[in-house]
């Protein structure tokens, strides 16, 4: 070639890696590799992936962002595709753009990609990995060229084999690092052409790397969960599998159930007992627990519920991403009472957030949703660790007397929570409506009043202590983004791309109570964009709801594909604010 393809190109300050195969192929070993050695070399990484809802075949990819500046959002630009297989679908093929640089095998994907981006470098992936015993080593191959590319100590890799197979087989580690060495080889011929210019810091190399789904479930051991309950269900399934992982070292209770029925209800009776029970699961399975959401209700229980939203309904698209249950999470459960839904828009949020929810569903006695979706708890990035500090398990648990009343009838309705075996009360706990005892109030019209008054009350002071919406970019602004959730990083470099003077972001962090501050910042804007990933505007219609405030215009999707940088840009654009 007479021009050698410098990366990152133009005026990008980061590199988009997208890596795509059949599902067993590893492509989720290709993201783990690149995400951790990449990290510790140096550099910010971040990477989401989509996936088919099948074990083999089809057609997978990750992308990785790698910067030297921070990097915690989706992007539709392709700089380098590394193809292990064919079948490309068609919307990875509609990011393909005259700068992006392919490598995969010509035998392999014959002419699919054929005048397709910048470049296309043939390299046999499957035959170097059948040489060196299976097919299956392709993808080290393939991150051994990436990470030779990006000037990757080799040590880097064989430390990563040695941890993660070290331990069950060391043939094994030698047959992966041979892989990553043959990928390297790859590497210096394709120096003469592709040169990759980023600079690298050892602070980074420090931080960690965490999913969203990791995020949750160190923060439900940072809010004191000793229990966990749940039946696997994409996207949730990850804080299930994350905290069964470590039960023995914090002492936690790890159950996979039955059904989701029997989860909600296993979680009821370890509130009951003492201890701090979390349920996780997606929206179908959360629709078989919302009879246990009313017993919540009634029995005034706490319970810290984690939803990881996917795309319904009914099955619907088991592995993609969506922000359609906020409905759900607000109005299940037959009867009216009170709770709190909190939506974590990063990797930190999630955590704090979490941890936050114990103790708020503790204090008042309330069902506390932490809605994610798929793209957050799938999703991760390189961030300095969590501090610690200020965090309390606060248990809000009495000692009782024999004349204790469990639900006795207070200012705030808060009653003081007993449990059984702590103290000499009664712990009554009923589906039906009952007195302050808790026992059975004979249909009585007053008593259900009050009842029902004095659980209500619950929501003032679930308003007071609600988390305050955050504000990015412009305090004088004009211009409202309003978002939630998962939408977070994208919305914030969407909003620095699209640079008009005046414009801001508000980033909704508890869509229930809604935060008294909201109606405030919604009021000073001119003009107010609502950004949301699904069809009818749940969040948009909520502000509307709770404060009067119509958002001027909205930007839904819902196709499964969390929205990326680019494509809201140009929407915004359109708009012609």
């Amino acid at each position: 070639m007479e021009k050698v393809i410098t990366l990152p190109q133009g005026k990008n300050e980061d590199i988009s890696i997208v890596v795509t195969g059949a599902a067993g192929q590893g492509i989720q070993t290709v993201e783990d590799i690149l995400g951790k050695v990449l990290k510790r070399s140096g550099l910010n990484v971040f990477a989401t992936k989509e996936y088919m809802s099948r074990v083999r075949g089809g057609n997978n990819s990750t992308e990785i962002r790698v910067s030297s500046k921070s990097v915690r959002a989706f992007v539709n630009r392709i700089d380098l595709l590394i193809c292990l297989n064919k079948g490309l679908r068609n919307y990875l093929k509609e990011r393909i753009s005259s700068d992006t640089v392919i490598i995969g095998d010509i035998e392999e994907m014959g002419k699919e990609l054929a005048g397709r981006g910048q470049m296309f470098f043939d390299v046999p992936l499957l035959h170097f990995a059948k040489e060196l015993g299976s097919p299956l080593f392709a993808n080290v191959v393939a991150a051994g060229i990436i990470t030779s590319l990006f000037d990757v100590d080799m040590s880097l890799l064989e430390q990563y084999f040695d941890e993660r197979f070290g331990a069950k087989d060391k043939g094994l580690v030698t047959k992966n690092i041979d892989a990553a060495k043959k990928g390297y080889e790859i590497a210096r011929e394709l120096a003469e052409d592709i040169t990759v210019k980023m600079d690298h810091n050892s602070e980074i190399g420090k931080e960690l790397l965490l999913t969203g789904s990791d995020a949750v479930a160190l923060g439900a051991i940072a809010g004191g969960c000793n229990m966990i309950f749940g039946y696997p269900m994409s996207p949730a399934t990850g804080v299930l599998s994350h905290l069964s992982q470590v039960a023995e070292e914090f002492g936690i209770v790890t159950e996979q159930t039955e059904d989701e029925i029997s989860a909600m209800n296993m979680a009821i009776g370890g509130w009951y007992a003492g201890g701090r029970a979390m349920v996780t699961t997606s929206g179908g399975g959360f629709d078989l627990m919302s009879e246990g959401l009313s017993l919540v209700g009634i029995g005034e229980s706490p319970m810290v519920i984690h939803l990881g939203q996917r795309p319904g309904p009914a099955t619907g698209l088991a592995t993609r991403t969506e922000q359609a249950d906020l409905n759900l999470a607000l109005y299940a459960g037959h009867g009216e009472f009170p709770r709190a839904i909190l939506a974590p828009g990063s990797i930190q949020e999630a955590f704090y957030m979490t941890q936050h929810a114990f103790n708020l569903a503790a204090r008042y006695q309330v069902p506390v949703f932490i809605l994610t979706d798929q793209y957050l708890l799938d999703s991760s990035y390189n961030l300095p660790a969590f501090s610690c500090e200020g965090l309390k398990v606060e248990k809000h648990i009495v000692k009782t007397d024999e004349s204790y009343k469990r639900y006795v009838i207070t200012e705030d309705g808060v009653s003081p929570r007993g449990i059984p075996g702590y103290g000499e009360g009664l712990i009554a706990f009923d589906s039906n409506e009952h007195g302050e005892t808790g026992r059975n109030m004979d249909e009585d019209p007053q008593i259900r009043s009050e009842m029902n008054a004095k659980r209500m009350r619950k929501l003032k002071g679930l308003e007071e202590d609600s988390l305050p919406p955050a504000l990015y970019g412009d305090v004088d602004y004009d211009v409202l983004l309003i978002g939630w959730g998962s939408t977070k990083h994208i919305i914030e470099e969407a909003m620095e791309k699209f640079s008009r003077p005046k414009t801001a972001f508000l980033q909704i962090r508890q869509p229930f109570p809604l935060h008294s501050s909201t109606k405030d910042y919604l009021k000073r804007a001119k003009v107010i964009v609502d950004i949301e990933g699904n069809a009818t505007a749940q969040m948009a219609n909520l502000i509307k709801l709770l404060t009067g405030i119509e958002a001027s215009y909205r930007i839904l999707t819902s196709s499964g594909m969390e929205i990326t940088v680019e494509e809201l840009l140009i929407k915004l654009r359109c708009l012609h604010i």
